[in-house]
């Protein structure tokens, strides 16, 4: 009797132990206090060699993984919220998800994708809202700048993102105010040098060869992500080939009479038709971004994610993953794009209609991906120089943010072909 009765619990405890197999982070509205974070715990599960799937619209884009004691203390030790999940209830989960009538998918994310940051040397993590937000979920990368994305490194990595920079050469275009401070000076001095080093005899040449280096670095396969000024004046690089666009202040020399004739949008990835800034004194570098246009007061400035059918186009769905489809404006040296300069094969995947402007745009470029995302930092509404940096762990839910580690996370996904 007393062995019967060891067996019967041996058989109970292992029953119950296959009950709890699998770790569901949860990214709806209420159930995860952390949403950042947990971006990191999917991270550092795949970089671990976890089998992860990320459940497009299933609540709020969950994340489903094996169950371990190492899952469980990491999630604990950064504070995301998981759920205990046995085979059978994943498994109507699955069920519910393969559904031909839900607009949900199960996308398996394969590995831990390389991540290199472009971005000066020096800068802190809080200079830009991806290195502060991959910091905060502890996503590790590789900060990489002009020397190696000449010397080829790009090669090392799937995923790059553009810091706040700008590729035409006119240094921000923050001449006009700030031209005598002392930061200003020494970035110009800065990147003089560094062009001279390179073999480049302006600031402009040496920009518009680290441009034509990403640029294929997306041909050839790679993902990259821009936010603010890198989005237009990336492109506006690009268009200028060949082309001087600089006034003497910028480059020591007049630009080309006329140079606006010259622009070719065939070499762009995203923008078209747009018309150059050629005051010096203006900050603005085109007619792209909308900053100057915008009416909608600050406590209305919200944007819309758009809805895609999770089966049949994955990609930009996993794109808008979020808890919310409506996310609050922010402010930027490039806050937003018109909609009559972006290419009609690029897909607008977030957009304020009242200000006819896109917030979020996705297209292909050969075998790659990229990624443009308006405004400088999505818990700070009108960032200023010398402003204070945001404090994540203000804003651990934060829908802007999640866009960007959307992106982070998407080049894990096995590939499928977009079909919008």
């Amino acid at each position: 009797m007393l062995k019967k009765l060891y067996t019967l619990l041996f058989v109970l405890l292992v029953s119950a132990g296959a009950k709890a197999s699998l770790i569901l982070l949860p990214m709806d509205e209420t159930s995860q206090q952390n949403h950042l974070k947990a971006y990191g715990i999917t991270y550092w599960a795949l970089d671990r060699q976890y089998k992860v799937s990320w459940l497009l619209n299933y609540r709020g884009g969950s994340f489903l993984m094996p169950d371990s004691e190492d899952v469980r203390r990491e999630c604990k030790i950064r504070g995301v919220s998981f759920e205990i999940l046995s085979d059978g209830q994943a498994s109507a989960i699955l069920d519910e998800i393969s559904s031909p009538s839900q607009n949900m998918e199960n996308v398996v994310l394969e590995k831990a994708p390389k991540i290199a940051v472009y971005t000066p040397k020096g800068k802190q993590p809080w200079d830009d809202a991806v290195t502060l937000v991959l910091t905060y979920a502890e996503i590790p990368f590789t900060p990489i700048y002009d020397e190696e994305v000449l010397s080829d490194a790009l090669l090392l990595y799937d995923w790059l993102h553009l810091h706040h920079e700008d590729f035409s050469g006119q240094y921000g275009k923050f001449f006009g105010a700030y031209r005598n401070a002392p930061w200003y000076i020494e970035q110009k001095k800065e990147a003089e040098a560094l062009a001279a080093k390179l073999g480049y005899s302006k600031v402009s040449e040496e920009k518009l060869a680290v441009a034509n280096k990403i640029r294929n670095f997306v041909i050839g396969g790679g993902f990259m992500f821009a936010m603010c000024s890198a989005t237009d004046s990336f492109d506006i690089a690009l268009s200028a080939e060949g082309v001087d666009i600089c006034e003497p202040m910028f480059d020591g020399d007049p630009g080309e009479p006329n140079y606006q004739a010259k622009i070719d949008y065939n070499k762009t990835l995203a923008f078209r038709d747009f018309i150059l800034e050629r005051n010096p004194m203006v900050y603005e570098f085109s007619d792209i971004d909308t900053t100057n246009k915008r009416s909608v007061p600050p406590d209305l400035d919200y944007f819309t994610l758009m809805e895609y059918s999770a089966k049949w186009d994955p990609i930009p769905s996993m794109l808008c993953q979020n808890h919310t489809q409506l996310v609050k404006g922010f402010m930027g040296q490039t806050t937003a794009f018109a909609a009559d300069k972006i290419k009609s094969n690029v897909l607008v995947m977030g957009e304020n209609k009242q200000n006819g402007e896109a917030r979020y745009i996705h297209g292909t470029r050969g075998k790659g991906m990229f990624t443009f995302y308006g405004g400088h930092d999505p818990e700070d509404y009108q960032h200023r120089v010398g402003d204070a940096h945001t404090v994540l762990d203000l804003h651990p839910n934060s829908p802007g943010y999640r866009l960007i580690l959307n992106n982070v996370l998407f080049p894990a996904a096995r590939k499928k072909k977009l079909k919008t």
